[in-house]
């Protein structure tokens, strides 16, 4: 998408499209954040569960997910507010409010954190998916003899 040229005439499209599903996954992320804090509060509220050993190291890890899941996309709107874009939703003309002043002399910087955090979120997802193949494999073997299962 960068890297087609200005000519080309689908290139804003896909940046709506890009920024669009940016804004939905933070808005979902966000709602989110709230139930899951709304549940843990209903939950345990007469008293705590019980921690395993490993609880601090998959709670580390799941709030850094879900930083970087909120970081990505507000990265992408400092960028695009800050280069003196504005975040359309696709295909109504909506502007959506401007959260960053436009500052040409920060507009590296944002491109680069976008860049980065971008890159660095999949990666912490592409490790978690390989500490996990224990149980996508018993996920897997599931689904295969459901469906074969259902093909007899």
């Amino acid at each position: 998408m960068a890297d087609l040229p200005r000519e080309v005439s689908y290139r804003d499209s896909l940046y709506d499209f890009h920024k669009t599903i940016g804004v939905i996954v933070m808005s979902l992320l966000l709602a989110r954040i709230f139930v899951l804090l709304r549940v843990l509060q209903y939950k345990y509220r007469r008293r705590q569960p019980k921690r395993p050993k490993n609880w601090w190291q998959t709670f580390a890890l799941h709030s850094a997910l879900y930083c970087f899941m909120l970081l990505v996309p507000l990265s992408g709107y400092f960028f695009s507010n800050s280069a003196g874009y504005d975040v359309i939703v696709l295909g109504t003309n909506v502007a959506l409010p401007r959260l960053f002043a436009e500052n040409k002399q920060v507009v590296d910087l944002a491109r680069s954190s976008h860049f980065w955090l971008s890159y660095t979120f999949l990666a912490s997802i592409v490790l978690h998916t390989l500490a996990q193949k224990k149980y996508l494999r018993a996920t897997l073997r599931r689904f295969s003899k459901a469906a074969n299962g259902a093909m007899r």
